[in-house]
């Protein structure tokens, strides 16, 4: 599915949308992981903020580009209620190979089932991607206008 977005409300409701299904899914025995791919700039960290305030985080999210990782508490919400507790925001962009996500403790991260997690530039990793993770691929049409193509939506 592709969705063309032209302003923050329309990125905001796409956000909101994906989230309401990746809620209604069923439970997981490991964590949930999104894959978020395309061009610097493309929309990536203003999507995972755009989730971020639908899951009543108040924080100001940034991308974790040089510090790798980024955890926010998800407060218990009727739009997620108890599923996911933690908001993984992580930027693989200067990764070479999944072996580095080890220094993340990505094991336990993915084993946690109530983590939810957004990870930009999977293709950097993706020998350390769980086989189950949603894809969304952001990509530039105009001045203005993102599309975002979601891959794996139940």
């Amino acid at each position: 599915m592709t969705k063309e977005v032209k302003n923050l409300i329309e990125l905001r409701a796409v956000a909101e949308g994906f989230l309401r299904d990746i809620a209604s899914r069923p439970p997981q025995e490991s964590a949930t992981t999104v894959g978020l791919s395309g061009d610097l700039g493309a929309g990536k960290t203003a999507f995972v903020k755009c989730i971020a305030a639908a899951l009543g985080i108040t924080e100001v999210v940034t991308s974790p580009t040089f510090i790798l990782e980024k955890v926010y508490i998800i407060p218990r919400n009727g739009v997620v209620g108890d599923r996911f507790l933690k908001l993984i925001h992580i930027d693989a962009y200067r990764l070479h190979s999944g072996d580095e996500m080890r220094a993340l403790d990505w094991e336990a991260i993915l084993a946690d089932k109530t983590n939810l997690i957004f990870l930009e530039w999977p293709e950097q990793v993706v020998d350390a991607m769980p086989k189950d993770m949603t894809k969304l691929s952001f990509n530039y049409v105009s001045e203005g206008v993102r599309s975002i193509t979601i891959e794996g939506v139940a």
